[in-house]
């Protein structure tokens, strides 16, 4: 903030707590010291206004609030550029120095808890009731808002209580994709292989791969489909339609793993537009040890 703008608050600020103080006094000053029936003349439907003195504790609770007021700004930032002395903020209070001196003094209380679960298995971490509760929380906090607070996923994100892994669901793959993230992408196909191709690839992986009934099947030519899929398909997900792991590729055998959906119009949608579907890295943010008890978490929820 320049110096013109930073003068303009303080006078401004300080000439609002001063006719506020003032207003208040110079309406009390001539006003009767006890209760008196005189009005002051205004009338509305009837309800005429006494001509009587602010409640004391009214008036005292506003003076209250005025010197709290400059007590605050004295402490807090919020006159022009003064940053305020509130102790042990090096340089004035901020958000950004609140949230790191609470994010220090949860560390100093439960990084002993996490670092003992960092240094146990995930399976043992998985098997430990307390550590499971603990793993709960760190997932609706950071979790829930994408896979569900009962996790099981919502269109675009998976589940993860079932079998279905796209990257795979041993302890080791979890943890490294909380902590590096992953990112899937399944390229559009409509402009590559026309419109027949989407329709007809579509009702293959449906009627064919996933065993899913085909409504009005003599509609489509699933060896078309077939044909499409040994061309442009089996790259990702393998000559069985199985997926591969190392490319985050779903198994199209088992649609209870389609995040995107298992009616054909859903897949033509897939086929023909793309996806791209992105899980973000938590390393930086929650740290190894928190991100080994949130592996053991997930990992606890597919073998319940």
């Amino acid at each position: 903030m320049t110096s013109f703008w930073s003068w303009y608050v303080v006078i401004l600020t300080t000439f609002t707590l001063v006719a506020l103080v003032w207003l208040v006094l110079a309406t009390r000053k001539g006003q009767h010291s006890d209760t008196t029936d005189q009005t002051v003349g205004h009338v509305y439907d009837g309800i005429e206004e006494y001509d009587n003195p602010l409640p004391r504790w009214w008036f005292m609770l506003y003076i209250g609030t005025v010197v709290f007021s400059v007590g605050y700004l004295v402490l807090y930032p919020g006159m022009g550029n003064w940053k305020g002395i509130l102790p042990g903020y090096d340089g004035g209070w901020t958000s950004a120095k609140q949230w790191e001196r609470e994010v220090a003094r949860a560390d100093e209380k439960y990084g002993p808890i996490f670092a003992k679960y960092a240094s146990m298995s995930i399976q043992d971490v998985a098997a430990d009731e307390d550590a499971q509760k603990m793993g709960s929380r760190l997932f609706a906090n950071h979790c829930a808002i994408c896979h569900g607070s009962d996790a099981k996923g919502s269109p675009g994100f998976p589940n993860l209580t079932d079998k279905d892994w796209r990257w795979g669901g041993d302890a080791d793959t979890i943890m490294t994709t909380i902590l590096h993230g992953r990112t899937g992408v399944m390229p559009a196909w409509g402009e590559v292989i026309g419109e027949d191709g989407v329709k007809n690839v579509s009702a293959y992986v449906r009627g064919e791969l996933a065993g899913l009934p085909l409504t009005d099947a003599d509609s489509f030519d699933l060896e078309h489909g077939k044909q499409v899929f040994a061309q442009t398909c089996v790259a990702c997900h393998g000559p069985d339609g199985t997926g591969m792991a190392v490319l985050g590729s779903p198994d199209l055998t088992s649609p209870g793993g389609w995040i995107y959906g298992q009616s054909l119009t859903q897949i033509q949608q897939t086929v023909r537009y793309g996806r791209t579907g992105v899980m973000p890295p938590q390393q930086e943010f929650l740290g190894n040890d928190k991100v080994h008890l949130l592996a053991a978490y997930v990992y606890g929820l597919s073998r319940d």
